[in-house]
């Protein structure tokens, strides 16, 4: 295996999904080169601790945290990280590593200047950034990717071309971070359940301090799960309350523009459901008209709950 001068965590939020993450775990035993340490934070209704002894060759640590939060999952296992590792990153259940990720990844912060905070793996299987212009007029897209609008909204990642590419946020279940980064930031548990923009909020502050970067060649699959149809609607009052929150946590983003894209949002939601009969938009945009009353009325609380 070749030698490198950094050794690397990676803290692992599950929740009720034995079978991904076992999978995720095969792929990681089967790295050209293994991560030093992996926290396993379970939220999960039935414990799977007894997973680690089916992966003698990972050293995996086991944490369990109820309720289900992923902002406190990620904060939790951070703390485990052992004080010899040098980076430390968090990694979603349903990831899987081709053979020399890890290693190309590795080979990156090798060679990455001090100023380099995060790095994010490359994610082959997301869908193509087709940029839609007539969204552009609500202030919910860009032609560049990795951007914060000042709306308040990001641009997509992906996809990525052969160079490292400087971003403004990265996505949180794929991400490398300096040792001294994860000692100075954390999740904020404001965002509980799911954690609609927990991502976003945390490296965009991050980004304000560090340069944030994806590495094209560290390559992994994600096996994205489609909202749960009758979870729509709480996903349409996360997109209102989570905006919001997050525009108002950071001023040097436009309230009065955050109000316009979510104005935008609400129509395309309305607008998808009404012309594909779509139950789950149609619930998404109810979702939104929830969240806007919540706001007019005062209500600006965290929401908790699971959309998959």
């Amino acid at each position: 295996m070749p030698e490198f001068s950094h050794k690397l965590a990676f803290v692992i939020p599950t929740m009720n999904r034995p079978g991904p993450l076992r999978r995720l775990l095969r792929s990681l035993e089967a790295q050209t080169v293994r991560p030093h340490q992996l926290i396993l934070v379970d939220a999960g209704e039935q414990p799977v601790d007894d997973v680690i002894g089916e992966f003698p060759a990972l050293r995996i640590d086991y944490r369990r945290v109820l309720p289900p939060s992923l902002s406190k999952q990620r904060n939790v296992g951070m703390a485990a990280v052992d004080p010899a590792m040098t980076l430390a990153g968090y990694l979603d259940d349903d990831l899987v590593f081709e053979p020399n990720a890890m290693d190309m990844m590795l080979r990156f912060w090798e060679a990455a200047a001090p100023d380099v905070g995060g790095a994010n793996f490359h994610v082959t299987n997301a869908e193509a950034y087709r940029h839609r212009w007539a969204l552009t007029f609500f202030g919910l897209e860009s032609a560049e990717r990795g951007l914060l609008l000042p709306s308040g909204f990001q641009t997509p990642l992906w996809p990525v071309d052969e160079a490292p590419r400087e971003r403004q946020w990265l996505c949180g279940g794929a991400t490398v971070w300096r040792r001294e980064v994860i000692e100075r930031f954390r999740y904020d548990e404001w965002y509980i359940g799911t954690g609609y923009l927990e991502d976003v909020d945390y490296s965009y502050r991050v980004s304000k301090a560090y340069r944030l970067l994806l590495v094209p060649d560290a390559r992994v699959w994600h096996d994205f799960q489609p909202i749960k149809t009758d979870r729509n609607e709480l996903m349409g009052i996360w997109e209102i309350i989570n905006r919001l929150y997050f525009v108002k946590k950071h001023p040097e983003f436009s309230l009065l523009r955050c109000y316009w894209a979510l104005t935008g949002r609400f129509l395309l939601n309305l607008g998808m459901g009404l012309q594909r009969a779509d139950r789950g938009y149609l619930l998404r945009a109810r979702g939104n008209l929830t969240g806007f009353a919540r706001v007019l009325a005062g209500r600006f609380d965290t929401l908790g709950g699971t959309v998959k």
